[in-house]
């Protein structure tokens, strides 16, 4: 059910999406979509929680283990770029935030900008520990989940830049603009 909802739900954006053409293409009736999640909203929300488990546990994944604090954000940076181009219908719902002010959804994609930003900050106070200050890795953090973001975007718009090469070229400004020096 989620996999179709979050087709539809990228197809044609949350507004235009019907639950008759999600129950359709599901095979299930209409009654038993609001049965399982309530409303389109929480079918939305559903779809956004999977979507974020998932970006989380790549970019966890990849992080694990790494001694090397350039090397974990690296792999971080690959894992999210993977994750735009390889899910990009999930990818879709967690940054299409503007068609859904108003709706608890908003508020579920600021969460997941959170989770990625509060990764961020825990790894790099792991890596830079005494380095800087908990204000300066969180706006550390927030400035690489913004530029991260934007980056995927125009990634959309350039099908040729592959997720290696985002990474490359995240880590060229990111790495050298933070000015972080230990390796």
């Amino acid at each position: 059910m989620l996999e179709v909802a979050e087709a539809v739900f990228a197809e044609r954006g949350f507004a235009a999406a019907s639950m008759d053409e999600i129950a359709e293409r599901v095979g299930v009736s209409k009654p038993m979509l609001y049965e399982y999640f309530n409303s389109k909203e929480g079918l939305l929300l559903a779809c956004v929680a999977q979507a974020r488990a998932e970006l989380r546990e790549a970019t966890e994944r990849a992080v694990a283990g790494q001694a090397d604090a350039r090397e974990a954000l690296r792999d971080g940076f690959r894992a999210f770029f993977v994750f735009a181009r390889e899910r990009r219908q999930g990818w879709s719902l967690l940054r299409h935030e503007m068609a859904l002010i108003g709706t608890s959804a908003s508020d579920a994609l600021e969460d997941t900008r959170r989770q990625q930003t509060d990764l961020i900050a825990t790894l790099m106070a792991h890596y830079f520990a005494g380095e800087a200050g908990p204000a300066l890795l969180e706006a550390t953090a927030e400035l690489v989940v913004g530029a991260c973001e934007r980056l995927a975007i125009w990634c959309e718009r350039h099908d040729e830049v592959s997720p290696d090469m985002a990474t490359e070229l995240a880590m060229e400004v990111l790495w050298s603009g933070l000015g972080l020096r230990a390796e």
